[in-house]
């Protein structure tokens, strides 16, 4: 697709999108044609690009395993939810158990310790293999959710790009945390990011977030995001799931659902230190610039404020489809950089959303090497180079950090330990300029966005569109 092809749209229906739906088919055949796909991608893929993808991604999933069982893998944050399904199966304080040297006690709502109730039946050896090999399979459902939201490559070489992300994708830091810690991290998004390349039109699209709002609070952002972008229905089922979520816990855990609720939600403690380097939201990097362990409302503002730019990009990124290549993309992806950076903690395991992110990046990258030489230039790969060092980097564990260097941290320190909020200001900021351009180029108005969609059209792909893989 040339630089000019991207400017012109043209109306075509699309599944994610609004516009009216593609007939249901019946739910046996689809089922069958989901479970069947992934056979059928891997037949369409070219075969020497696979199998050395795949020779690729073995390497380096053998390089993983050695450097795993030296590093160590403690998996503290799974025998956490495992020691949390047992206390609901066995019926025990949910909130008052502390496991694991580091006196680690429940801190997710009782409908996500209701969740890990089968995981007590298992020993810890088994639930290690079972709880690693799991979050490959979602790194790679991740891997193709991503490419699908981004509608890159052309579909014959997603399969190469899935073997090649749950491949080298270890390496990245998030990833390596969750694998280390054993989080359920990939699960979330997963689910978030499923339900947003759903059709607009599918009654249960929200279901997803809600239950992913429903084990940990911040996917409850992705509800507004939908809110914000006119997809009014979708936002009130996810609201509604997670409303689901909570009548759930109460009907089975009242006590629990009562103290977590009223006191055990509000006790940060309970989570951890707000300025240790583990910490990469903005909140963490405000204490660790202050040298303080509380942050205050000085912390509280700047997240606030980043958290209201952060959801007008993202919407107007959704809004600017007529004009801009892969909006959805954009508009999810800054939305999920914004929740991470809002948060009050965000550990560097829940930054997963880089894989999305990197795809994006990719994506833009692609299409900017396509285009003639006289007109290429080189802007997206330095971006995508950039950030992909930066979450390859391990930089924040590299520096000085134990005791109280975390809080009384030298400022020349600083850029490495907030390395994930930097990128993720940095990102939200590519986004808006990347919006900014494209509507100046079309020659459209900036800042009139239309509250709702010009009647009920579907989405506009750009001439040319097949060819990039959309």
């Amino acid at each position: 697709m040339t630089a000019v092809q991207e400017q012109q749209w043209v109306p075509q229906r699309q599944p994610g999108r609004n516009g009216s739906a593609p007939p249901e088919r019946p739910r046996t055949r689809t089922v069958r044609a989901a479970l069947a796909a992934p056979v059928v991608a891997l037949r369409e893929a070219p075969r020497r690009a696979l199998v050395r993808a795949g020779g690729v991604a073995l390497f380096s999933l053998l390089a993983y395993a050695i450097v795993r069982h030296f590093v160590g893998t403690s998996m503290v944050d799974m025998i956490v939810y495992r020691a949390e399904g047992s206390a609901v199966a066995h019926g025990q304080d949910l909130y008052a158990l502390r496991v694991t040297k580091w006196n680690l006690p429940a801190t997710y709502p009782p409908f996500a310790a209701m969740l890990f109730v089968p995981t007590a039946y298992l020993g810890v050896g088994l639930l290690r293999v079972a709880v690693t090999c799991g979050n490959l399979v979602l790194l790679a459902l991740l891997a193709h959710l991503s490419f699908k939201l981004a509608g890159w490559p052309r579909r014959e070489l997603r399969p190469i790009g899935i073997v090649l992300v749950t491949g080298l994708g270890v390496w990245l830091e998030p990833v390596f945390t969750n694998l280390r810690y054993g989080q359920i991290n990939l699960a979330l998004a997963c689910l978030i990011l499923w339900d947003l390349t759903r059709p607009d039109q599918r009654r249960s699209k929200g279901v997803a977030i809600g239950i992913a709002a429903g084990i940990k609070l911040t996917p409850g952002l992705f509800a507004v995001y939908l809110l914000i972008t006119g997809r009014i229905r979708a936002a009130f089922v996810a609201g509604l799931t997670f409303l689901g979520t909570f009548a759930i816990g109460a009907a089975v855990l009242p006590d629990a659902t009562y103290g977590f609720w009223t006191k055990y939600l509000y006790d940060s403690s309970r989570v951890g230190k707000t300025e240790i380097v583990d910490n990469q939201s903005l909140r963490g990097a405000v204490a660790r610039l202050m040298h303080t362990a509380d942050p205050g409302t000085t912390a509280t503002v700047i997240a606030g404020l980043t958290g209201l730019a952060g959801l007008a990009i993202a919407a107007w990124a959704y809004r600017s489809d007529r004009w801009l290549p892969r909006s959805e993309a954009w508009g999810v992806c800054t939305a999920a950089v914004t929740a991470v950076l809002v948060s009050p903690i965000s550990w560097t395991h829940h930054w997963v959303w880089c894989v999305p992110m990197l795809v994006l990046l990719a994506a833009e990258a692609a299409h900017e090497r396509s285009r003639p030489a006289a007109i290429r230039r080189t802007r997206w790969r330095w971006i995508f180079g950039a950030t992909l060092f930066g979450f390859l980097s391990f930089a924040m564990w590299i520096i000085p950090h134990k005791g109280d260097r975390d809080r009384l941290m030298p400022y020349v320190f600083q850029l490495p330990a907030d390395v994930y909020p930097l990128l993720g200001l940095g990102f939200l900021a590519v986004s808006a300029l990347r919006v900014r351009s494209r509507r100046r180029a079309a020659g459209a108005p900036l800042v009139r966005v239309p509250l709702q969609r010009a009647d009920s059209a579907p989405a506009r792909q750009p001439v040319g569109a097949a060819a990039d893989g959309r």
